[in-house]
């Protein structure tokens, strides 16, 4: 383990979560492909709407995948819906959402596994056996704004949440907050190159999002993340 993962899982395990701007993520998954990374982020260009919000927005893409990882092996499962209670996301929760699959590419992108990686030595989860869901979202704002997280301060109801940025175009806010349980003052940052980063435990954190508005209203902005969530499963 180097220096700086070890500083960032001392931070991580003593409050609850740890950010890492740009250079700190660079610097934390070593030697990086520009050509690999440029395939990767222009997946978000081939997001699918996200037909589920239940305030009537038509401003977030998305897509979705779920892997299992046991004994060290990673495997793609079958396309499954989405579920939160409504405990977790009183907005959109309670139903079954089916979203359009993660491209096989995307997933088979040396990034991906770096990024996947990274989480899973930040969040120390060992040998445990996890079931990853993978999400890709960009959020849109024009003439009206753009909700990152409709719902509000949430947790995921999962146990521990990696949130990576992959752009911001034409876009302003879009403010991370983050409440630990038992304080009351939120910390509160933004994301704002490419690779900024937060590793979240879900069970001792609340997060969320403020608004976007684009800076042009004549053009259409976007806020695009990867974020990856992780959930021990019972063997």
């Amino acid at each position: 383990m180097t220096d700086n993962l070890r500083d960032m899982v001392a931070r991580f395990r003593s409050v609850g979560w740890a950010s890492a701007a740009q250079k700190a993520t660079c610097q934390l998954l070593g030697p990086f492909d520009q050509e690999a990374w440029s395939r990767f982020a222009e997946s978000w260009d081939r997001l699918e709407s996200d037909t589920y919000m239940a305030d009537g927005g038509r401003y977030r893409l998305r897509r979705h995948a779920v892997l299992r990882l046991s004994e060290g092996r990673l495997v793609p499962l079958a396309p499954q819906a989405h579920f939160q209670s409504r405990d977790h996301n009183p907005l959109n929760g309670g139903i079954a959402r089916w979203f359009a699959q993660v491209e096989r590419a995307t997933l088979e992108n040396p990034v991906f596994a770096d990024l996947l990686n990274l989480c899973l030595a930040v969040f120390e989860t060992g040998t445990t056996t996890l079931e990853i869901d993978v999400h890709q979202f960009r959020i849109e704002a024009g003439l009206s704004a753009g909700h990152p997280t409709p719902e509000g301060m949430h947790r995921d109801g999962v146990d521990w949440v990696g949130i990576f940025l992959v752009e911001r175009k034409n876009v302003e806010a879009g403010t991370t907050q983050i409440c630990v349980d038992g304080l009351v003052d939120p910390a509160e940052f933004t994301l704002v190159e490419p690779l900024d980063a937060v590793f979240i435990n879900d069970n001792r954190v609340l997060h969320g999002v403020t608004p976007i508005t684009a800076q042009d209203a004549q053009s259409t902005g976007h806020r695009d993340v990867l974020v990856l969530t992780f959930r021990t499963v019972a063997v």
